[in-house]
């Protein structure tokens, strides 16, 4: 759709016009910019979704329509700047320009082999006289984004944002429903989600998934967050969304200078909650891969010496206890051999851990092994069995420290052919330790502007030596796995380890949730896969609230290219029909399809292989519920045409609930096409996970 600018109008001159923009130059010299007034709107390439730009009010704004009805109510833009004030009140919309753009192109690894990037673009304008900045709005069939440029101009140099006036204004936020974490908390992301009206909420992070009384989803975030300050959201008045940016210890919000973009802001629309799970926007939003070959980045499922020291069977500092030892990791590499898993992650290994290690980030070596570990030896061992060492540094938050060691560390991971890492910022939110440049301690957050540069250092210096690396206790996910593809995985939610010494654990409702929220942003390392669901007792605090075959489903529901296979080897062999669901199930696809769901009631996914031993032909179904026992039918019609598949059903036993009978389950087979229909039971907290496989 072409756009249109309305009403533009001074004292003396009436202009009318349709698609060209007017030129700056000419428009300042036609009328006095306080006089001018202009409305543009843009539309989706299927016109479902429209925005509305606008400075009628005397000051810049926009709207967001689905199917003509407002779901993003005229809300603020602008940016606020130490030195300059506000560049809001005053400002007027002087230029526009629009285009088209419709591509494809391939990832790496992902849910999916081939995105479509189809949306059209706005680039608007604004400007007092003075100082001017452009927005530039995107309009997809899943959503929209929009950033801030700030160009070069009037001798402006460093600048330091002290706030973000962007607003998302949400219509009826009494009857409107949202599913939210706090944000600038003690625990960064690793809450349990509330489900409240959007007019109780306070501070919150994005995602933010939010549900209207008409029923349309919506989900704010961002995407390509880059040298900017992760955005939260904080409720001013009753369903006014302000961005409110994490500050620097000393309350900047952004250090920058003139010729600075800002991170996209994105909302996801959809008409139904499995419509968000199939949006690619934030994807779409990020730069393309700047790595190049990136073949050396490999999907697959791991195992660990991880969940013992969970449970208080193994320690991570040295001792009798100790699970990082030479003989522990090689039992583990026989056990990931035989069961075809890529790798074992070592946790443990390095000096540091002794004491309260959550202290300990100081003293942490990132190169120096306890005695009872050997790194060559172990990594040797694997290569004999085609097993890779995974490697790990926790920092504790002292990133002063690990910076001055990464070099090294990097070069002793890379000599042994470690070529995944997974690395640990565990530290109180707003306590990361950094030393500045006068040797003065400063405290920041996890998602703050600094945060947000180291861990992209840390990106790039593994990238040089074609290491993957799995961050936990991350900045969120804003989609820079795209431009970054050697980013395999994160964290930045409540994992599995919650269940055994999170008080409360993770309730029944907690994945079914995390589908429609952290999800949304990318993969999570959520290390699904315990078999041992109450080491301590069915009526024990401390327990897995699921049954055994939503363990299974999980793989599938929550989406990583590295996935672990958490629990003990001892549990998987009490279980081997089970088990073998785990040792068949692949990381990496061709295509995935959300076919139902509600937020934190329940989720249906089906994903088809992109290579592996069935070239791409076998697809993999999960089904996760709350703590609801619900029956579930799906039509099988995404599977190939003229192709007969024996599916592989691993689900809930008819006695099966997660609080007393866990293990009950059923493993059959059928045959089936893509006519056929399959009805699943799933027990309370219950799931199933099915394998299709091409005949």
């Amino acid at each position: 759709m072409s756009h249109l600018l309305k009403d533009l109008a001074c004292t003396t001159h009436q202009v009318t016009r349709q698609l060209a923009p007017i030129p700056c130059a000419l428009l300042l010299a036609l009328c006095p910019l306080s006089s001018i007034a202009a409305n543009i709107e843009i539309t989706s390439p299927d016109k479902h979704i429209s925005i509305t730009v606008r400075d009628d009010n005397l000051k810049p704004e926009y709207q967001v329509y689905y199917q003509g009805k407002s779901v993003i109510d005229a809300s603020a833009l602008g940016l606020a700047f130490q030195t300059l004030g506000e560049l809001q009140a005053g400002f007027k919309l002087v230029d526009s320009k629009t285009s088209t753009h419709k591509s494809t192109w391939e990832q790496p690894w992902g849910e999916k082999q081939w995105m479509l990037d189809h949306h059209h673009s706005l680039t608007t304008t604004f400007s007092n006289g003075t100082y001017q900045y452009n927005i530039e709005f995107r309009a997809f069939n899943d959503g929209i984004g929009f950033r801030y440029h700030f160009p070069k101009q009037a001798q402006l140099s460093e600048l330091n944002i002290t706030q973000e006036l962007t607003t998302f204004t949400i219509p009826q936020p009494e009857a409107a429903q949202a599913w939210w974490i706090p944000a600038r908390g003690w625990n960064r992301y690793e809450y349990l989600y509330q489900k409240t009206q959007v007019s109780d909420i306070d501070r919150v992070h994005t995602p933010f998934t939010l549900k209207l009384n008409n029923g349309i989803h919506l989900s704010i975030h961002e995407a390509a967050l880059t040298d900017y300050a992760a955005m939260t959201l904080d409720q001013r008045r009753s369903g006014v969304l302000r961005a409110d940016l994490t500050p620097w210890s000393d309350g900047i919000k952004v250090k920058t200078h003139a010729g600075f973009s800002s991170p996209w802001r994105t909302v996801q629309i959809a008409p139904d909650a499995k419509g968000l799970l199939n949006s690619s926007l934030i994807l779409n939003l990020n730069e393309p891969n700047k790595l190049g070959d990136v073949s050396w980045v490999e999907p697959g499922i791991y195992a660990g010496i991880w969940w013992g020291m969970h449970i208080g069977e193994n320690t991570w500092g040295s001792g009798d206890k100790h699970g990082a030892t030479t003989s522990e990791t090689k039992r583990y590499m026989d056990f990931a051999a035989a069961s075809g898993f890529i790798g074992v992650l070592v946790e443990g290994w390095n000096l540091g851990w002794d004491g309260s290690w959550f202290h300990n980030g100081d003293v942490f070596s990132f190169t120096q092994a306890y005695d009872d570990f050997d790194i060559k030896a172990v990594a040797d061992y694997g290569k004999t069995l085609g097993v890779r060492l995974i490697g790990h540094h926790e920092t504790s938050g002292s990133v002063t420290n690990y910076r001055k060691q990464m070099d090294a560390a990097y070069d002793l991971y890379e000599k042994h052919g470690v070529t995944q890492i997974k690395t640990g910022y565990v530290a109180d939110g707003g306590d990361i330790k950094r030393v500045d440049e006068q040797g003065i301690t400063r405290h920041e957050w996890h998602d703050g502007q600094f945060m947000v540069n180291e861990y992209l250092y840390s990106i790039e210096q593994a990238a040089k030596r074609k290491i993957s690396i799995n961050t936990h206790e991350p900045v969120k996910d804003t989609g820079l796995r795209r431009t970054y593809p050697n980013w395999i995985s994160r964290e930045g939610a409540r994992g599995q380890e919650f269940n055994a010494w999170g008080t409360p654990p993770n309730n029944p409702s907690h994945t079914p949730t995390l589908a429609f929220t952290r999800m949304l942003s990318g993969p999570m390392d959520f290390t699904p896969g315990i078999f041992d669901l109450a080491p301590e007792g069915l009526d024990a605090v401390n327990r897995v609230q699921t049954t055994l075959m939503k363990q299974l489903a999980l793989y599938v529901v929550l989406y990583s290219p590295i996935q672990m296979a958490a629990d003990l080897p001892r549990n998987y062999a009490k279980y081997p029909d089970a088990f073998q669901f785990i040792k068949d199930v692949p990381t990496d696809w061709k295509t995935s399809i959300a076919l139902q769901g509600e937020v934190g009631e329940y989720v249906i996914f089906a994903r088809q292989e992109r290579d592996g031993a069935s070239h791409g032909k076998d697809w993999y179904v999960g089904a996760i519920t709350d703590d609801s026992k619900r029956t579930l039918t799906i039509a099988l019609d995404f599977l190939d045409n003229n192709t007969r598949y024996q599916a592989q059903i691993y689900r809930d036993g008819p006695d099966a609930n997660w609080q007393s009978n866990p293990y009950d389950y059923i493993i059959e087979t059928r045959n089936v096409t893509n006519a056929d229909k399959i009805e699943l039971p799933l027990a309370t907290s219950g799931g199933a996970a099915i394998r299709f496989k091409a005949l």
